[in-house]
């Protein structure tokens, strides 16, 4: 597998000469056979899209890190991908984690994803390491003493579920900032203003960092209402609407899905914003046709 350079499509008159579209790929470590063959079918079809990194998630309680390990090492040996490990606080002393970081470090990493991360199942509530780093923005800093790497954290547009309000979530997403980080790519959303809102609250706050939007293609409505729950991220009822009825019916569900998705991009691109984060989650389908419709597609005769 390799990745050619995306071709570019011409600037539309109408909107003006901007930039082309960036893009960058989520996936998650497989636990099986089968999880693992569909990863790498869809690594291979994305691919030549060129997109500007993948990330590769780690598990709440660090429980993934030997298998992301291993997605990464195979992305960097047989494609032409940036590999981004996600690196999290949990579980872990300050010493483990910058040792996981000079290991990637010295096998060419560069670009890394660097999150507070999520208590493990049945915890009470996030509680840090005794001896690791407190939070996300003490992360960045550390990892930026291993090696000059970029680093991407997380946003929140309609802050984070333990955020005792949107300024206070603000502030933590300016300490990262300030701490050394790269860019933000937003919890998903799917009220184009939501994202809008927070893009101009975030400058307001001296935020000047890409805050680039995540999208999620929706693949089964019960499962994006649990993901949501999880994340404080609102589902809009003409959301659910779309999908009533669907349960059973794949096709449709898939057609719908790519629309959604479709709609929201245009909107966000119509108010310039030039970059996109996909939560994939390791099916390739609709985050191909949603970057299709972007203007992101392969190099002639790439893929």
């Amino acid at each position: 597998m390799s990745a050619q350079p995306a071709e570019k499509t011409p600037a539309d008159p109408a909107t003006g000469n901007r930039p082309p579209v960036e893009v960058s790929f989520e996936f998650f470590p497989p636990n099986d056979e089968a999880m693992e063959r569909t990863l790498w079918s869809s690594i291979e079809r994305l691919a030549p899209l060129a997109p500007r990194f993948v990330s590769v998630t780690y598990g709440a309680d660090g429980s993934t890190r030997e298998r992301t390990h291993k997605v990464v090492t195979r992305i960097q040996r047989e494609t032409r991908l940036t590999a981004a490990p996600h690196l999290t606080c949990i579980g872990s002393s300050r010493g483990e984690v910058l040792d996981i970081a000079r290991r990637y470090w010295d096998q060419g990493v560069r670009h890394v994803v660097a999150l507070r991360g999520d208590p493990p199942a049945g915890a009470k509530g996030y509680a840090p390491h005794p001896d690791g780093f407190a939070y996300a923005a003490d992360l960045v800093a550390g990892l930026l003493t291993v090696g000059d790497f970029e680093i991407s954290v997380a946003a929140y547009p309609e802050k984070h579920p333990e955020a005792p309000s949107a300024a206070f979530d603000i502030g933590v997403l300016k300490r990262k900032q300030d701490a050394g980080a790269t860019r933000a790519i937003t919890q998903f959303f799917f009220e184009p203003s939501l994202y809008l809102r927070f893009r101009d609250a975030c400058a307001a706050a001296g935020i000047t960092m890409s805050i680039v939007p995540g999208i999620l293609p929706i693949t089964r409505f019960p499962q994006l209402t649990r993901f949501a729950a999880r994340c404080g991220a609102s589902v809009p009822d003409w959301l659910e609407e779309r999908f009533e009825g669907l349960d059973d019916d794949p096709d449709t569900r898939k057609l719908i899905a790519a629309a959604v998705a479709i709609e929201q991009v245009a909107r966000l691109r119509h108010e310039g914003v030039d970059e996109f984060h996909f939560y994939t989650l390791n099916r390739a389908e609709l985050t191909y046709a949603i970057c299709h419709a972007l203007g992101r597609r392969p190099a002639a005769g790439a893929g």
